[in-house]
């Protein structure tokens, strides 16, 4: 590398600048403390973990994601967090050991060995909630809500909420015999939608079991596809009934209470399938080519670390979630004589209009000052005064 080119940084590890890190930052305290508002306490996990720990339960998609390094303490393997939400687990399972219903927030920078999709970012800056100790469909609502107030209190328009269930799938799967080769092309079929190839998959394979999963690669849609899943698969398993029972049951509520939100339904869905253990979903605005937000309910992880419970959540990049409104113009800002600060009613000048919110910068002598600056402190018949500049 030239000298000329020592300022590039690598691949998706992006900064911030002014004034788009002020309004990344003034979203996450307002946000926070909704979250705060809402019941939900802050935890900081570090930034690095042991990697056993780190990873145990997680699933082989973020031990790719993983960056690896030597702890020059102890020479073992240790891994800088490429995901909360395992980290918030170990918290829930091993640090804390709460009883009853527990709710927890974070907001921190994970760093990533390859972005997510292809308009990911390697440093995003998580956010997210977590709930642990219920496992009804009355905490994934709250989630849910909780995640659509967060996303509209940012300024999403047009929001649309992506639903499905890993149990339908996992229920299904358990009713037919495939071989593991099978099993495997099946998934990878169903998670890239490359549903043409289904016939072929099954050719010479007969049988209910096999027609309810080419079925299921076909339900998605508005909620009207519950109706389609209810008749198409009334003879499937428990366990589909079931999942899809809730669906209908979250889908009701969401609709009732946000009517200005789309839904879509996609009971194939199998994001995070080896990771989570009931409902996922994401949301969507249109402007954007990712999910804004996602997460869904891990029932297992925490099993671990020596206490399993149930659990639900979601995440969101806080960098992409500032980005869907427009920029603040900045403020206005007001100029100070070095020698207001060495004198008593010069600095309790200074310290009101810092208070009251107003930018107060230290006019340096040989500096220019910016163009922003709309009115001076000046000492006027003993007595500092602010007039305009």
């Amino acid at each position: 590398m030239s000298f000329a080119d020592h300022w590039l940084l690598p691949d998706g590890m992006d900064e911030v600048l002014p004034p788009q890190a002020r309004q990344i930052e003034s979203l996450r305290r307002r946000l926070l403390d909704q979250f705060h508002a809402w019941g939900y306490e802050l935890v900081l996990p570090p930034k690095v973990e042991f990697l056993e720990s780190l990873l145990t339960g997680a699933g082989h998609d973020l031990e790719l994601q993983t960056f690896k390094v030597t702890d020059q303490l102890s020479g073992r393997m240790m891994g800088v967090s490429a995901d909360v939400t395992p980290q918030v687990a170990r918290m829930d399972a091993h640090s804390m050991r709460t009883e009853g219903v527990t709710r927890f927030c974070y907001s921190t920078e994970v760093l990533r060995t390859r972005p997510e999709n292809l308009l990911g970012s390697r440093s995003p800056i998580q956010l997210g909630a977590e709930l642990f100790g219920h496992a009804g469909t009355q905490s994934d609502l709250e989630i849910l809500c909780l995640m659509t107030e967060s996303l509209l209190a940012a300024g999403a328009t047009d929001l649309c909420l992506d639903l499905g269930h890993v149990g339908i799938y996992r229920a299904l799967l358990e009713a037919v015999d495939l071989d593991a080769e099978t099993e495997e092309k099946l998934f990878d079929l169903l998670q890239h939608k490359r549903l043409g190839e289904l016939d072929a998959l099954f050719a010479g394979q007969e049988g209910q079991e096999v027609d309810w999963l080419k079925k299921l690669a076909h339900l998605n849609g508005g909620v009207e596809v519950l109706e389609r899943a209810a008749t198409e698969l009334q003879a499937a398993p428990a366990g589909v009934q079931q999942a899809l029972a809730e669906l209908r049951e979250l889908s009701q509520a969401l609709q009732s209470i946000y009517p200005q939100v789309n839904l879509y339904l996609d009971l194939s869905e199998l994001r995070g399938y080896h990771y989570h253990t009931g409902l996922v979903f994401a949301a969507y605005v249109p402007q954007l080519g990712q999910a804004l937000a996602k997460g869904g309910r891990y029932d297992e992880i925490g099993g671990v670390f020596g206490r399993a419970r149930p659990a639900t959540g979601f995440s969101t990049d806080l960098k992409v979630l500032a980005g869907l409104t427009q920029e603040a113009a900045a403020p206005e800002l007001i100029a100070a004589p070095s020698g207001c600060q060495r004198d008593a009613q010069g600095r309790e000048l200074l310290q009101q209009l810092r208070a009251q919110g107003k930018r107060v910068i230290l006019d340096l002598e040989g500096a220019k000052l910016p163009a922003r600056v709309t009115q001076r402190i000046e000492y006027q018949q003993g007595q500092w005064l602010l007039v305009k500049a």
